[in-house]
C-alpha cells in the first residue's frame, strides 16, 4: 500500500484532496492502491480557523455567493474541472448535494435555511460548508484510494530523501511515501517589538494581546475590565472582530436607527473604551453589497501572460512600483472604467470603443492617460485614484480629538453608503480586476527578478497590505456598528500614523497620531488588532520548528548587492510546491511538499470567488498531479506504521 500523509486537514488540505480525487483516474493506476492519512487536531474540512467552536458573532467578509471550494469553467488547471456549489448554492439546496448530512447545530441550520446569496455568513456556516466539501472530496475518491483521519498533532518528520518518511504523532508514527504540509495559518513566537510590550504588561500587571486569530482569544479578552481604556492598534478584519467580541460579545445591543441602514448601540456597561488607530487611520473599505450592473470585463487585458513575459525578458532588475505596478494599476483601472462606461454611461463623455482605443495606447501614469480620463469622466468622484485611496488622511491636521471623531464618522459613513449603492458599481469592477492580478503575480515573484528591497518594501509590506485595505475589508454592517459604537463613546478614533509608547513611570501606554498633533491617549491595555505574520525562525508549529532546526527547510531570503530580505516564509519549488531542502543543496525534497500561506508562493486564501481562476486552486492541482505521478512511479510501496 502506497501511503500519503497530509499534515493539516483544513481548507487547504481539503482542496488538495479534492484535486487528488479529480486527477487520480488519469495519473494513479488502479493497481497502485493509495492510503491517505490526514493529520489535524481540528475538524477536517474546517480546520482551526473555520472550526465550528467559535463565537457566532464572527462573520465572513465575503458574501455567500462569493465563496467556493471548486474549480469551474474559468480555471486554467491541467487536471479535470470538477464544478461544485458555492456556499450560497449549497445552503439553499443541501439535500441535492451528496453526501448529505443534516447540520447538527440548530442555529447554523436556521441560518443556512434563510441565507441569501448576498448575506455575509457566520464562520460557523462556513464551517458546515467546509465539512461537506471534505466529505464530498472523500466520496469522490476512486475505490483504490482510502482516507484515514487522525485528530492529532504531527510533531516531527524524518526520513531519507530517497526513502520512506516517518511522521511522528502524539502517540504513534506513520510511515509515508510522501508528506504534504498544508498547515494553514500558523503562529510564531512574539516579534521582539511585541515581546517588549508583553514584558511591560507583566511588570505592571497590565493587559497586552499580541497579534492573534480572534477565534482563539475570546477567553483571554476577559482580562480587559469594563470601562478600561484600551488602545487597539490596527483597523482591519482582526480589529473589527475584536471590537465585536468586546462590545456585542459583552451584552451590548445594536438597534435600527430610523428607517435607513444606521444603527444605535445600547451598551451593557461591561464594555471597555476602545481607542482605534493605524498607519492609515481609517478602517478597511467594506465589501460591496451589490453585483455588477454591466457585463463582466474581459480580464486580464494588460497584466496578462504576454505582458509578464515581456517584463521578464528585460535584462535589468525589476521593481514592483516602477515596472510592474503600472501594468497592474492599468488592469484595475480597466475593470473600473469598463463597469462605469457599461453600467453608467450617462456619467461618461465618450463612447466606450473610443475611450478603450485611446486607453490602450497610454501607460498608467502618463499625462496622456490622465487627460483622457479627465475628458471622458467628468466627475472626479468617478475616477479611480490609487494614491488618494491609499492615504485618505494624508496631510490632514485637525485641532481636537472631537474634530477627528466627526471627520472619521463622516468618512466611514460615506464609505459604507458607497459600498451598498450600485450607482458606484465601478468599485466592484475594480475589485474584480484587482483579484485578477493574482493570475500572473505569482509568476513575477517566482521568477526572482524583483530586487530584494522591492520584495520587502513594495510586495510584502505595501502591496499585500494595500490589497487587503481595498479588497478584503469587513461587511458593511460592521462599519455601521463602528459608527454606532463611536456615537456611544465606546469607540474612539486615534487617526493616522499612530505611535504607541510605554511609560514606565505610570505603567501605561501612551498613544498618539499625526492627525491631531499633540493629542495623546493613556491606556492600561494594549491590543494588537491585526493577524499574526508567520515567521519560520520563530514558528510555533512543531514540524516546521524541528525541520528548521535540523536545517531541512529554508526561509525565503531575497538578496542582492544592496539589500537582504528575510520574508519568514518557507521556500518551495514554484512548479510543484515541493520543499526546498538545504541538506540536498537547496534542491526540492522528492518526498516533501508544502502548500499554503506559510510558503513562498504567498497564496493565503484556500477558497475563492467563483470564476476567478483562483491561484490556490491552480497550485493545488499542480501539486496533486505531481504527487500522483511521483507515487505512481515508486518501485515499491511503503507499509503504513
Amino acid at each position: 500500500m502506497t501511503v500519503l500523509v497530509i499534515v493539516g486537514a483544513g481548507p487547504r488540505g481539503t482542496g488538495l484532496l479534492e484535486r487528488i480525487a479529480a486527477n487520480a483516474a488519469e495519473l494513479l493506476p488502479a493497481e497502485r492502491p493509495l492510503d491517505v492519512h490526514l493529520v489535524d487536531p481540528y475538524p477536517p474540512g474546517a480546520g482551526r480557523i473555520w472550526r465550528h467552536d467559535q463565537s457566532p458573532l464572527l462573520r465572513m467578509n465575503s458574501m455567500a455567493e462569493d465563496v467556493t471550494m471548486f474549480t469551474d469553467e474559468r480555471a486554467t488547471v491541467d487536471g479535470p474541472v470538477r464544478p461544485g456549489p458555492s456556499l450560497a448554492e449549497w445552503a439553499r439546496r443541501q439535500g441535492e448535494f451528496a453526501p448529505y448530512r443534516e447540520v447538527s447545530d440548530p442555529s447554523v441550520r436556521a441560518e443556512l435555511q434563510d441565507l441569501a446569496p448576498t448575506d455575509f455568513p457566520t464562520r460557523r456556516a462556513q464551517s458546515a460548508y467546509l465539512d461537506w466539501v471534505f466529505r464530498r472530496a472523500v466520496a469522490d475518491l476512486p475505490p483504490h484510494i482510502t482516507v484515514t483521519v487522525h485528530r492529532d498533532t504531527a510533531h516531527r518528520i524524518d526520513g531519507p530523501a530517497d526513502g520512506p518518511q516517518t511522521v511522528h504523532l502524539t502517540d504513534r508514527t506513520l510511515t509515508a511515501d510522501h508528506v504534504v504540509l498544508t498547515l494553514g495559518h500558523l503562529d510564531s513566537a512574539p516579534h521582539p517589538r511585541h515581546a517588549a510590550d508583553a514584558e511591560f504588561a507583566a511588570r505592571h500587571r497590565r493587559f497586552h494581546l499580541p497579534p492573534a486569530y480572534s477565534a482563539d482569544v475570546e477567553a483571554e479578552l476577559a482580562g480587559i475590565a469594563p470601562g478600561e481604556q484600551v488602545v487597539v492598534r490596527g483597523l482591519g478584519l482582526a480589529s473589527v472582530d475584536l471590537v465585536a467580541l468586546l462590545t456585542e460579545g459583552r451584552g451590548g445591543r445594536f438597534e435600527p436607527d430610523g428607517d435607513g441602514p444606521g444603527l444605535r448601540y445600547r451598551p451593557s456597561g461591561r464594555e471597555p473604551v476602545l481607542h482605534l488607530g493605524s498607519r492609515r487611520g481609517v478602517p478597511y473599505h467594506s465589501k460591496t453589497e451589490y453585483r455588477l450592473q454591466g457585463p463582466p470585463a474581459p480580464l486580464p487585458r494588460y497584466f496578462d501572460a504576454a505582458a509578464v513575459d515581456a517584463l521578464l525578458a528585460t535584462d535589468r532588475p525589476l521593481e514592483l512600483r516602477r515596472d510592474v505596478w503600472p501594468l497592474m494599476a492599468k488592469e484595475v483601472g480597466f475593470g473600473h472604467y469598463h463597469e462605469l462606461f457599461h453600467a453608467h454611461p450617462e456619467r461618461t463623455a465618450l463612447p466606450w470603443p473610443e475611450f478603450l482605443a485611446r486607453y490602450d495606447r497610454h501607460t498608467w501614469y502618463s499625462p496622456e492617460l490622465a487627460a483622457l480620463v479627465a475628458e471622458a469622466v467628468p466627475d472626479p468622484a468617478d475616477r479611480i485614484d490609487f494614491e488618494r485611496l491609499d492615504h485618505p488622511l494624508a496631510g490632514l491636521e485637525l485641532g481636537s480629538a472631537e474634530e477627528l471623531q466627526t471627520h472619521l464618522r463622516d468618512y466611514v459613513t460615506a464609505d459604507a453608503d458607497r459600498r451598498r449603492d450600485p450607482a458606484h458599481s465601478a468599485d466592484l469592477g475594480a475589485f474584480l480586476a484587482l483579484l485578477s492580478l493574482f493570475g500572473q503575480l505569482p509568476r513575477v515573484l517566482a521568477a526572482g527578478r524583483l530586487t530584494a528591497r522591492s520584495v520587502a518594501e513594495e510586495v510584502d509590506e505595501w502591496f499585500f497590505g494595500y490589497f487587503s485595505f481595498l479588497a478584503s475589508g469587513p461587511p458593511g454592517f460592521r462599519l455601521r456598528q463602528l459608527l454606532a459604537l463611536s456615537e456611544a463613546g465606546v469607540v474612539r478614533f486615534l487617526g493616522a500614523g499612530v505611535r504607541v509608547e510605554r511609560d514606565e513611570a505610570t505603567g501605561t501606554w501612551r498613544a498618539s497620531g499625526t492627525t491631531v498633533p499633540g493629542h495623546t491617549v493613556t491606556a492600561t491595555a494594549l491590543v494588537e488588532g491585526y493577524l499574526p505574520k508567520h515567521a519560520l525562525a520563530r514558528t510555533l508549529d512543531p514540524v516546521l520548528r524541528r525541520l528548521h532546526g535540523a536545517g531541512r527547510v529554508v526561509e525565503e531570503v531575497v538578496s542582492d548587492e544592496e539589500y537582504t530580505h528575510r520574508s519568514g516564509l518557507v521556500t518551495i519549488a514554484p512548479a510543484d510546491s515541493r520543499l526546498l531542502d538545504p541538506a540536498l543543496g537547496g534542491a526540492p525534497h522528492p518526498r516533501r511538499t508544502a502548500l499554503g500561506p506559510h510558503t513562498s508562493l504567498r497564496s493565503a486564501a484556500a477558497f475563492a470567488r467563483p470564476r476567478t481562476n483562483a491561484p490556490a486552486f491552480r497550485q493545488n492541482d499542480a501539486a496533486a498531479r505531481a504527487l500522483l505521478r511521483a507515487l505512481a512511479a515508486l518501485p515499491a510501496p511503503a507499509m503504513a506504521g
